[in-house]
């Protein structure tokens, strides 16, 4: 059986139709934030002293450092997002929600990288990632 012609306007409508189908999943995630920092060794411990251990806890702190406690390394930028506490106290859950690799999380732990972070509003929330330069 032979298939059935579309006419010309079907035809463009069809056409236009195909790169918007493919869109749709990139638009659902919107860059809200982006900073680069670096991760020095005052970021790697608590306001108790404590080592930290985990990527979060690390970027955390630094968010802390930056806008609590003027605590600042010259490759730091500033951010807006993470300027409220109550963002910073989501660090954790934003990183879970987000990308970062492997090799990006023990270079965080283990040593004073820099970072760029990418904050993002997504169909779930609120999620960063997180690459180590």
């Amino acid at each position: 059986m032979p298939l059935p012609r579309l006419r010309a306007p079907a035809l463009l409508a069809a056409a236009l139709a195909a790169p918007l189908a493919f869109a749709a999943p990139a638009s659902a995630q919107q860059l809200i934030e982006s900073y680069t920092a670096r991760l020095s060794r005052a970021d790697h411990f608590n306001s108790y002293g404590e080592r930290l251990s985990s990527p979060a806890a690390i970027i955390r702190q630094d968010r802390a450092n930056f806008h609590k406690f003027g605590v600042r390394d010259s490759e730091d930028e500033g951010d807006r997002y993470f300027s409220d506490m109550a963002n910073r106290a989501l660090m954790e859950r934003l990183l879970e929600r987000g990308r970062t690799t492997g090799a990006a999380r023990r270079a965080i732990v283990n040593g004073t990288p820099l970072i760029r972070v990418d904050v993002y509003d997504g169909p779930r929330g609120p999620f960063i990632e997180v690459s180590v330069d």
